[in-house]
């Protein structure tokens, strides 16, 4: 297997990190002050940051402020969101759930969704390709 890193950004100009090999450790706790100490967090109402990425699966550190929202009309993959910090709401439309810390759901494919958090907000979005 071939490892993969991400590349260096104007905002995140380290590089050099690996984003997939046989082994990926992820510091949470160093990614989330990573998180919230970058300006696009103070500037956005989100900011997010890739932990893994294959071919298959793609999962990423995503932080919301109070009232952000993520909507998606036509999602093509299966994903997860497990709540690390925080509460949000997951609406489908025939469905509300309010998921909080320690709590995950799963949704399937196609099934339209808008993510909002309902205070500020920390979770894993794991989306399988």
């Amino acid at each position: 297997m071939e490892e993969r890193h991400n590349e260096a950004t104007i905002n995140r100009p380290e590089g050099d990190r690996p984003v997939d090999a046989p082994v990926v450790l992820v510091n949470m706790p160093d990614f989330i002050r990573q998180l919230k100490n970058e300006k696009a967090w103070d500037k956005n109402d989100r900011n997010a940051i890739t932990v893994f990425k294959s071919d298959k699966m793609r999962i990423i550190l995503v932080a919301m402020h109070k009232k952000a929202e993520m909507t998606t009309e036509h999602p093509e993959n299966i994903f997860s969101v497990q709540v690390i910090n925080g509460k949000i709401e997951l609406n489908t439309g025939a469905k509300t759930v309010e998921v909080k810390k320690r709590e995950m759901f799963v949704l399937h494919a196609n099934i339209p969704y808008k993510i909002e958090a309902l205070k500020k907000s920390i979770f894993l979005l794991t989306v399988v390709e």
